[in-house]
């Protein structure tokens, strides 16, 4: 008997990537095997690209879903024979806040209310992932952090003083 197929495989994502990641791979897909445009039911191509629909579906139904991708992703621990919490800390929900930060109480400072930081105050992802704190700077998402952030960078000399923005140019 074959093992079941692995959705994130399916969907040609890893199984770290970031919920915004596979639901862009899955549309992308969907769009590429879309039976309708793939030449109709009648023809090898149309057949072939309904039956990939069918699959990408089924991993959409699985990844798509925060609960079921925990699920999925303790069960291939489970069969893998590796550390089950291993393989579900990356979807799990974020680490609490500590009771109080090196700059006062614990609602010091904005938290984020989505991406892969969602509950997170700036100042634990700076200790995290300064690199996102970066990336977050340069998006239109950003925008309402950039101050804290800028006084976040230049905190651990990840911005040159002086400078206002990405690479020194005025924010708009």
């Amino acid at each position: 008997m074959s093992d079941p197929p692995d959705a994130y495989k399916i969907l040609q994502v890893d199984s770290e990537a970031d919920p915004e990641v596979i639901q862009a791979a899955y549309r992308r897909l969907a769009q590429k095997f879309h039976p309708d445009l793939a030449g109709g039911p009648d023809t090898v191509e149309g057949r072939e690209a309904a039956r990939r629909m069918v699959a990408l579906n089924a991993a959409w139904e699985v990844l798509g879903d925060e609960r079921r991708r925990a699920e999925y992703d303790h069960e291939r621990a489970v069969a893998a024979g590796t550390t089950v919490a291993r393989a579900v800390a990356p979807h799990a929900p974020p680490r609490a806040a500590p009771a109080s930060s090196p700059t006062g109480g614990a609602s010091d400072g904005s938290r984020l209310t989505f991406g892969r930081y969602t509950g997170w105050r700036l100042e634990e992802v700076l200790g995290a992932d300064p690199g996102y704190l970066e990336w977050l700077d340069r998006t239109p998402a950003g925008r309402p952090y950039r101050a804290e952030i800028d006084i976040l960078l230049r905190r651990i000399g990840r911005r040159a003083r002086g400078t206002e923005g990405t690479a020194g140019l005025p924010r708009r």
